[in-house]
């Protein structure tokens, strides 16, 4: 399967968020926003209205770490999430917000922190579009890859989980080959695109790993 890179908006320079994400369009399949709310993670970023003003015409995975998702999934959909990630953590009812995200008319996903294993989500891979499997502590960009959640992917894969493999935190040329030797079809990227020069260049750099 085609490995897809999803550059982090969260490492973009916000005074010009749009013209970074026009010039990444070319070279990426899908772009990030990471959604957080001081309180399920230690850091605010975004909120709806600002995924609203994005301009775009790639999809969207809006990745909402943040406590009681099921009160604003409806908010971000009609902002043009087209694939919305909560965290099994933060869902009382994980299985009930991910039919409440597909019925609103987006994709639903679930990621689950490093701690968490696979196990905890085994009974809701039925009705995922992806599992994004955090690599790094969710809340702040730039931290290092943790080797061992690469293990994750294997597991899912073991439980027949057919949707994309996300990995997110930590991901560069040589973390992403180790990601895509094992099987993930999402690599997230932050720190390491927006931080270069050249932000396309990253990206292909990444692509052409063998």
């Amino acid at each position: 399967m085609k490995v897809q890179i999803a550059p982090s908006i969260l490492s973009a320079d916000f005074g010009k968020l749009n013209e970074e994400m026009a010039e990444l369009e070319p070279f990426c399949e899908l772009f990030h926003v990471d959604v957080m709310d001081g309180h399920f993670v230690p850091n605010i970023t975004i909120g709806a209205p600002v995924v609203s003003c994005l301009n775009t015409r790639l999809p969207l995975d809006v990745h909402l770490m943040i406590e009681n998702p099921e009160k604003y999934v409806e908010d971000f959909v009609k902002a043009g999430s087209d694939r919305i990630i909560v965290h099994s953590e933060a869902c009382k009812d994980l299985r009930g917000v991910l039919q409440l995200i597909a019925k609103l008319g987006a994709k639903p996903a679930v990621s689950i922190k490093p701690k968490t294993p696979v196990s905890d989500i085994a009974d809701v891979l039925d009705i995922v579009d992806e599992v994004l499997v955090m690599t790094v502590e969710p809340g702040f960009g730039g931290q290092s890859f943790m080797p061992d959640m690469v293990a994750k992917i294997g597991e899912l894969k073991a439980l027949g989980f057919k949707g994309d493999i996300g990995i997110d935190g930590g991901v560069n040329a040589e973390t992403a080959k180790v990601c895509r030797d094992a099987g993930a079809t999402v690599l997230v990227a932050g720190n390491y695109i927006f931080a270069a020069d050249d932000l396309d260049g990253r990206i292909e750099r990444i692509k052409s790993l063998r």
